[in-house]
């Protein structure tokens, strides 16, 4: 076992309703445990802001024609952020290590290798005063992946302490997640030298939840958290 951190995860998905909020401690690799679960819920005004922004990009160019008014949501989401961050590190008097602050995807084109999350790292650690850890997506798409490295990380924890003890330790184990996009796991044993750990299996593999947000977001007021 490695070294415990203790980290703060922040992630807002597809359905723009707001940002759910985590602490762990783990090594990041078999060990974990949860702390604290927190979700913080966008403001009419700032979610509408964030819909609208993505219905006008559907190429890559459009991120440079709506650069200015992206520029100006990006430091909105980032002070969001920063005041849940804040209110939790002051409500919890949890001592954490880091921050993981995933942004808000407002692109993402996995086979031009090219993503768009709203979020400022480095303003959301002057901030708050804590190592940032960000741009999860496109250093994923830099390395050969499709822009989603953290869930396959946490499938392959999440088997090895629980769901194996409960199977023949030589089995695969599949993970369906059913976000606004679905993707599917097949994990491997961290702790058997001959597998290298880049082995785990990972992918999108079809729509998820979004197509339920927006048929709702279309025909309703109400909002759907997918």
């Amino acid at each position: 076992m490695g070294k415990i951190y203790t980290a703060l995860g922040l992630m807002s998905g597809t359905s723009m309703d707001g940002v759910d909020a985590s602490i762990i401690n783990s090594d990041g690799n078999r060990e974990y445990s949860i702390k604290l679960n927190k979700y913080f819920e966008y403001g009419d005004e700032l979610r509408q802001k964030l819909i609208n922004i993505r219905s006008k990009i559907f190429m890559a160019n459009h991120l440079e024609a709506y650069s200015n008014e992206i520029k100006d949501l990006e430091r909105e989401i980032t002070l969001f952020h920063a005041n849940a961050v804040n209110e939790i590190l002051i409500a919890s008097k949890i001592e954490v290590d880091l921050l993981g602050f995933h942004g808000q995807t407002i692109f993402h084109d996995s086979k031009k290798k090219i993503t768009k999350q709203l979020g400022d790292g480095k303003l959301l650690s002057q901030l708050t005063k804590k190592m940032v850890v960000y741009d999860f997506r496109q250093n994923d798409l830099k390395n050969g992946g499709q822009g989603a490295p953290l869930a396959p990380i946490f499938h392959n924890a999440m088997a090895n302490k629980f769901l194996k003890k409960e199977l023949n330790e030589s089995y695969a184990v599949n993970i369906l997640n059913i976000g606004g996009i679905s993707n599917i796991t097949q994990t491997v044993k961290w702790d058997e030298p001959s597998i290298p750990h880049h082995a785990i299996k990972a992918c999108d593999i079809a729509p998820g939840n979004c197509l339920i947000d927006e048929w709702v977001r279309k025909n309703s007021k109400n909002k759907y958290d997918n």
